[in-house]
Parts: C-alpha cells; structure tokens; sequence
C-alpha cells in the first residue's frame, strides 16, 4: 500500500482551492501524471525539495507533492 494514498494526495493538493470553485485535482489520474512527471524531471537531473536519500524518484516525487513542494496547476494556468 502507498503512502500517502491517494484519497490524502488528493485532499493536499486540493487543500487550497477556495470554497465552490472546482478542484485541481479530480481524479487519481490527476495524481500519476503529476508525480509520473515531477520523477522524470528529478530523473533528468532537477533538484529534489525534500530530503531524498536512497530514495528512488517516485518516491520522492510523492513527497513533495504530499509537503506542498510542488503544485499541480490546470491546464488553463
């Protein structure tokens, strides 16, 4: 099992959309595109936020997303 899970993910990310405006994230797509992406960037050689010993990227991609490191915007943004 994940941790984070998704549904947590997902309430993090969200946590700052004002009340009645549409979430950013609506789906666990949503979440895998995002840390899918933010692994490639740290696989490509960007500096990871968080502290990242022997951790494999996926797994530090989650992190930040979890510690509000990185940010998913629309696609509008």
């Amino acid at each position: 099992m994940l941790h984070p899970s998704y549904s947590d993910l997902m309430t993090v990310v969200n946590s700052e959309v004002e009340p009645g405006e549409q979430p950013v994230v609506q789906s666990r797509y949503s979440i895998v595109m995002a840390t899918s992406k933010r692994a490639r960037q740290i696989i490509g050689g960007s500096e990871p936020l968080v502290s990242a010993k022997g951790k494999k990227p996926l797994s530090i991609a989650v992190e930040e997303l979890y510690n509000s490191k990185v940010k998913i915007v629309g696609d509008e943004e």
